[in-house]
């Protein structure tokens, strides 16, 4: 097995302001990643769109807590993988009834 090479690194922030929902949160983090971009490198290496590799990292406090399959459906192509790890912020408010919840996501653009 090929080790992969790093070519794409976006990174990307989301919150869920009520209801604690990680998942919300981690799904609009992996949008802001990739809000601003445009791959066509991809071509230019003889490669489609489908072709490429995605590795998604997320950052929130309780990782357990994110679907990763609907994380996984914010990339419009490419074969991905998300894996959730501990990070991000809960902010709760004053009774603790509530919390803001901020995602980190690294996308992470891949090549063997």
């Amino acid at each position: 097995m090929m080790a992969l090479e790093r070519c794409v690194t976006e990174m990307g922030m989301g919150v869920d302001v009520h209801g604690r929902d990680y998942t919300l949160a981690a799904r609009r983090a992996v949008s802001d990643a990739i809000r601003h971009s445009s791959l066509s490198l991809f071509r230019a290496v003889g490669k489609t769109r489908d072709d490429v590799q995605i590795k998604v990292v997320i950052g929130v406090p309780e990782p357990e807590k994110v679907d990763l399959d609907a994380v996984a459906r914010e990339l419009p192509y490419g074969q991905v993988t998300v894996t959730a790890q501990k990070g991000g912020l809960e902010v709760p408010n004053a009774g603790n009834t509530d919390a803001i919840v901020i995602a980190n996501a690294a996308g992470l653009v891949v090549r063997t």
